[in-house]
This record gives structure tokens, C-alpha cells and sequence, in this order.
């Protein structure tokens, strides 16, 4: 059973809450020299969610593995509170990072990076400007830019009316300081970021958790629509894994990223949906087997 480390380390002024697993191999103080890889969920999610089950399957594949809340998600601190910033959310890896490879149980340079949907772009960024990142694994990615947005939000139009939505919450945070919310999941709110019902994000066994308030800050919209990983793409010379699903999301946003790469990659598909690749089996087992084989060889 991989040990599970409650640990703490600073983004910018905000203090951030993670969870690092480690073989009970290593024992109880970490020492040896572990390859290190560092997690992340997908958009809007706490660690507890998804980033947590392929920390903790790594964990049992012989790696030292930390998962983390972003800022002003879950147990880390920062305000406003669940708001989807990218940038921000990058810079978070970047303090990650700095934590994980300067662990005693992680030897030094092999820090790899696994991204489960949204946290694929966000590690993608990453790893194309640090090269501390020696290796990337993107499981059921969601990787997405202008025509994709287009595609999936109502077209251009959507996107607007999104913009506009965020500009009149902005007004209104800098004006009295607080902050607009809608329903990251609900299938009657036609608002909500994910206006249809989702069994893992409703369900309280899947990712329907208290820590995870469902919610979603309207001005964060413009971040996360004008935010392009397929041209983050030619910057990545990191070897790349993506493991995906025809049924799982956006799946031509894998195909153009990896066709894209400035660097080696493969495209292994498999079968489930997106959600199945969150926590269900066989998908979990399958990517974290794969992710753990691709950094074998790439560390």
C-alpha cells in the first residue's frame, strides 16, 4: 500500500495543500532516489477528485507522486476561489515542481508529469517552457484551441455572449469584491460550465465530494476560451503519451496536438468515455499502466 504524505508548499503568496505518495518501499522518510512525478486533475477539480487515484497508481508502480490543489481550490489557499485561471494555474506546477524534485526521495532529473483532461494543457505549458520536466503523460487529454472552443461552446456567438457574461462578473469582483458563480455541472442551469448532468461530478461515490463545491467563476471564461494548447504543441520536445478514447473528449484536439509535438510522441487509444477515465476500471488501471511504462523509458 503506497504511503500517502500530507504536505504544504508556497505558490506566489498563496500557500498550497498536497498529497504525496510514495512506495511503502520507501519508507516512512522518503529517502532513496525515485523518479518524481507530478500531477494534475482536471479543470475546476480538487485532488481528491482524479489527481489522487493516478498519484497514488503511480505510487504503486515505483514512483514518488504528488498531486496538489491549485490556488484557491480545495485545501489551498488564494482568492477568488474556484476560478479557472490558467496562467496562474501553471505557475502552480512550476512551485510543484520545485517541491517535488527538491524531495530526498526524488533522484535528481527525473521529474515526469501526468495531466488528466483539462490538467493535460496546463502541464503541456509547463513542460514546454521548463525543462525540468523530462516527460509528459496526457490521459483522456482535453487540448483545445480557437476552432475547438468554436465547436464545443455555440460557435462564435457563444463564445461572446461567454465573454460578455465574464466582463459584467469582473466589473462587478472589482467593484465589490465578489464573485459571480454558476454550476460548473447541472443539466437544468443552461449556464452552468457543463450545462448537463454528469454522474461522476454529481454522484457523491465518484467525484460529487464535499471538497468540491460545483462551481464556477463567470470571469474566468476569457482565460479559458482564448488559451491554445495545440499551439503550445510545437514547444514540447518532452517525450508525450497521450491516452485516449474516440469516445472520450475532443479526441481531434489529441490527433492535432500530437501531430504538432516539437518533439517524440505517441498516440495509444482505448476504449471508455471520458468520465471512465476519472475513476473506473479498466480505464484507470490502463492509463496508469501505460504512464508508468512510457516513464520507465523516458526518465
Amino acid at each position: 500500500m503506497p504511503l500517502r504524505e500530507h504536505v504544504h508548499f508556497a505558490s506566489g503568496g498563496a500557500g498550497l495543500a498536497g498529497h504525496l505518495f510514495l512506495p511503502d518501499s520507501a519508507g516512512a522518510g522518503g529517502g532513496g532516489s525515485l523518479p518524481g512525478v507530478v500531477v494534475a486533475g482536471t479543470w475546476t477539480s480538487v485532488k481528491e477528485q482524479m489527481a489522487d487515484r493516478y498519484a497514488e497508481e503511480l505510487a504503486r508502480r515505483g514512483f514518488a507522486a504528488l498531486s496538489f490543489d491549485f490556488t484557491g481550490y480545495g485545501e489551498s489557499a488564494g482568492r477568488p476561489r474556484d476560478y479557472e485561471w490558467p496562467e496562474l494555474k501553471v505557475r502552480d506546477i512550476g512551485a510543484a515542481v520545485d517541491f517535488l524534485t527538491g524531495h530526498p526521495a526524488v533522484g535528481d532529473g527525473e521529474l515526469g508529469a501526468l495531466g488528466v483532461c483539462a490538467g493535460a494543457m496546463y502541464m503541456s505549458a509547463f513542460a514546454a517552457e521548463d525543462p525540468r520536466v523530462r516527460s509528459l503523460a496526457l490521459v483522456a487529454p482535453w487540448l483545445h484551441d480557437r476552432r475547438i472552443c468554436e465547436e464545443n461552446y455555440g460557435g462564435p456567438e457563444g463564445i461572446e455572449a461567454k465573454k460578455a457574461a465574464a466582463a459584467a462578473a469582473r466589473r462587478r469582483y472589482e467593484e465589490t469584491g465578489e464573485v459571480a458563480y454558476v454550476p460548473v455541472v447541472s443539466g437544468s442551469d443552461p449556464d452552468a460550465a457543463m450545462p448537463f448532468d454528469i454522474d461522476f461530478y454529481l454522484n457523491p461515490q465518484r467525484g460529487g465530494i464535499a471538497q468540491w463545491p460545483n462551481r464556477f467563476a463567470v470571469m474566468a471564461w476569457p482565460g479559458w476560451l482564448d488559451f491554445d494548447a495545440v499551439a503550445v504543441a510545437p514547444k514540447v520536445t518532452a517525450p508525450v503519451l497521450l491516452v485516449h478514447s474516440e469516445d472520450a473528449a475532443i479526441p481531434d484536439g489529441a490527433r492535432r496536438f500530437h501531430d504538432a509535438l516539437g518533439g517524440p510522441g505517441e498516440l495509444l487509444w482505448t476504449e471508455g468515455v471520458q468520465f471512465d477515465f476519472y475513476d473506473r476500471s479498466p480505464q484507470v488501471g490502463f492509463a496508469a499502466d501505460a504512464a508508468a511504462e512510457h516513464f520507465v523509458r523516458t526518465l
